[in-house]
């Protein structure tokens, strides 16, 4: 049974500073000036080249975006009249553009950094060529501003399938991920499962930078995952196939004892299979949410075991079907 749909957040506000501090190193991104105007908002997860806009035509300037400047750009810059030049840079940042990015290693005139710096407008520079520049950026974006959310539980890689493990305190989640992590599968997240909805379609599980590769299992501690089972029982990232929640039996109410109603869970807009587990004493729950996981897997591939044996039971009670 299917979760109502649910309206998908909107991505919080994406700085300029929030851009260079995650993206500085891989866009090889350097600070010239502005240094005290981070706090600017990228409006929209795409960049724009301002070539008409330095030609003189503004009616559809894109102006809420990261503006990048390349070798076509400031070479006709230097091919007007200096003080032509220099109306053009006034004009362009009379707009509340985000930043500017210089590639291929270009050295501004002092009069655009001046311009830039009387408006407030943060300049970098990179050595990256302009085309590879926009591509990494517009990824960078795209990440940034994609819609997120924050779930408690925990989240395990099983054979490709990403489960998020949920249930009330001391149900026994962080039991059962260490059963999976002696099985040889894969810790994604402990406690916190941070969720990233890509491309409208697809979400995926993260843990907090500070907490990861660690756990906390009660009466023993912090424990450090990838230093007592290897790096090969941590993932960075991993989507999510299933979502599974631990009830104490006596709580479980009426389960499903087929499986020919797939519940859901709605995380971000998007339908997640969802199963509850019922916890006793004795069961191996490790073992359990290890065959939830191959079960959706193989129901993934096209596969249904209930379906099948509902077709078996109607074919032997009406042959002629």
């Amino acid at each position: 049974m299917k979760s109502p749909k649910a309206t998908p957040p909107k991505p919080s506000n994406v700085t300029v500073e929030k851009f260079y501090t995650d993206h500085a190193g891989p866009l090889g991104l350097k600070l010239l000036t502005g240094g005290n105007a981070l706090n600017r908002l990228i409006q929209e997860p795409t960049v724009n080249r301002p070539g008409l806009a330095l030609a003189g035509f503004r009616r559809y300037f894109a102006n809420k975006r990261v503006q990048v400047l390349g070798a076509v750009e400031t070479s006709y810059l230097r091919s007007i009249e200096p003080d032509l030049r220099k109306q053009r840079y006034n004009e362009l940042f009379r707009y509340k553009i985000p930043c500017v990015v210089l590639c291929r290693g270009i050295r501004p005139e002092p009069e655009f950094l001046a311009a830039a710096d009387d408006r407030g407008v943060p300049v970098f520079q990179t050595e990256l060529v302009t085309m590879k520049f926009i591509s990494q950026a517009t990824l960078a974006l795209e990440q940034l501003f994609a819609p997120r959310t924050q779930i408690h539980g925990c989240m395990v890689d099983i054979q490709g399938i990403g489960v998020i493990i949920q249930g009330e305190s001391g149900i026994g989640k962080s039991e059962a991920v260490l059963g999976l992590l002696e099985r040889g599968h894969s810790l994604v997240c402990d406690d916190i499962v941070c969720l990233t909805l890509a491309d409208g379609k697809e979400l995926f599980g993260t843990g907090k930078t500070i907490t990861r590769n660690l756990m906390e299992v009660r009466g023993i501690g912090i424990i450090d995952v990838a230093a007592l089972f290897g790096v090969a029982a941590i993932r960075a990232e991993k989507r999510v196939d299933l979502a599974v929640t631990l009830k104490v039996w006596e709580k479980a109410g009426e389960i499903d004892r087929l499986g020919l109603d797939q519940g859901y869970v709605n995380h971000l807009g998007i339908d997640i299979p969802h199963m509850d587990l019922p916890v006793r004493p004795g069961r191996d729950i490790a073992r359990v949410i290890e065959v939830a996981a191959l079960h959706t897997k193989l129901k993934l591939s096209g596969v249904n075991p209930a379906e099948d044996l509902q077709r078996r039971l109607i074919m032997q009670m009406n042959p002629r079907l």
